[in-house]
């Protein structure tokens, strides 16, 4: 029974501490550089794994974003280039990155 109580516990911690993120967007912007060559680029299409058009970044919503590289992290979203890149990233610069692109940029959003 202890046990339990312990391991619920830590679940119970473990939920509380990643409510606690808090995007930043000045520091999101310094991790950006590695979105920027592909994100940003007007009508920029990939060829690998397969042809699709790279969506802009600029002015998406930040819980989207958030979702998004969590889900490539994980694998539940299927790109290999996505998947390395969001593999090295941690909650809270995910959230710095989702909050830099849900600001608003002089001239326009994308």
């Amino acid at each position: 029974m202890k046990k339990l109580i312990f391991a619920v516990t830590l679940l119970l911690a473990a939920g509380a501490q990643a409510q606690n993120v808090i995007g930043n967007a000045a520091a999101g912007k310094n991790d950006v550089f590695m979105c920027e060559g592909c994100h940003n680029s007007s009508g920029y299409r990939v060829a690998f794994p397969e042809v699709y058009r790279v969506p802009m970044l600029n002015g998406q919503n930040a819980g989207y974003i958030e979702q998004a590289l969590k889900e490539y992290r994980s694998g539940a979203r299927n790109n290999q280039t996505m998947r390395a890149i969001a593999s090295s990233l941690t909650d809270q610069e995910i959230a710095d990155i989702a909050a830099f692109y849900s600001q608003p940029r002089a001239g326009g959003t994308n």
